[in-house]
């Protein structure tokens, strides 16, 4: 992949919609992200677009923005297709498409597994155009015939190498085979490991972008882990945060569940 040349300062010389320009500017983002400017045009005329980004690039408004101009509000069927390789994810890559299209008659479905199907075939049924979810459950959907993807014309796997660490890139091709040969393809990845390639290839002459090429930690951190179990996590958080005397922390959970609990804790 190569690095990108100079780049739109502003969203509004990326050509999007007006409504778009007016939710981006409540949401007050001012300024593309390297990965926003670099892939909003070739997905806004229809290409292809292999992505070299990592969680925190900016890469939902990158994808989704094009995705949500690009939909033909008088359409029927599922217009669009968003892998996420976790509930979490596709959970904020939802959200984030929705408040992005808080101008757009745009009607939205998240599929994940460990939530009963009832609700999720009923936004189904009601014509969501938009459909964001994990591979696992959206398979479900479609061997159950309560999902079709023949209409599809975006489809946009997100964090690819986590996918393929997680063991669902077959389920991957496979949905990948349910959607039209025609459709648009939007593949991002942080590393790009030969299986993911190998996907890759299925692409259209797609826009290869590379907008990170640095590791993935910056030099100025340092970086320790301490290994406790389970029970005794909490405590160990605790003395981190009393030892290190920083004023501000940033704390990763790895669920909602698991932030909220340790949020009250503390």
């Amino acid at each position: 992949m190569e690095p990108t040349e100079a780049q739109p300062t502003t969203f509004a010389e990326l050509g999007l919609d007006e409504r778009l320009l007016q939710a981006l500017e409540e949401l007050e983002f001012h300024t593309p992200t390297p990965i926003q400017a670099a892939v909003i045009q070739h997905l806004l005329e229809g290409r292809d677009v292999i992505g070299g980004a990592r969680t925190g690039s900016g890469k939902t408004a990158a994808f989704g923005l094009p995705l949500l101009q690009r939909l033909d509000p008088e359409a029927k069927g599922v217009r669009a297709l968003v892998l996420c390789p976790t509930r979490e994810l596709a959970l904020q890559v939802s959200e984030a498409l929705q408040s992005f299209a808080s101008r757009l008659p745009v009607r939205f479905a998240t599929i994940y597994g460990g939530a009963p199907y009832p609700p999720q075939i009923k936004a189904l049924t009601r014509g969501a155009s938009v459909v964001v979810g994990t591979p696992g459950r959206l398979l479900d959907h479609l061997d159950r015939g309560t999902l079709d993807l023949s209409d599809v014309e975006t489809f946009v796997l997100d964090e690819a190498d986590e996918m393929l660490r997680m063991g669902f890139l077959e389920d991957v091709e496979r949905l990948l085979d349910a959607t039209p040969a025609a459709r648009q393809v939007a593949l991002f990845s942080a590393t790009m490991p030969e299986p993911i390639r190998a996907v890759a290839k299925r692409l259209s002459d797609p826009v290869e972008v590379q907008v990170e090429d640095r590791a993935l930690s910056v030099e100025h951190i340092q970086q320790y882990w301490i290994e406790v179990p389970e029970r005794h996590k909490l405590d160990a958080l605790v003395r981190v945060l009393q030892s290190v005397g920083a004023g501000t922390t940033l704390v990763f959970a790895r669920t909602r569940a698991s932030c909220a609990e340790t949020a009250d804790a503390l």
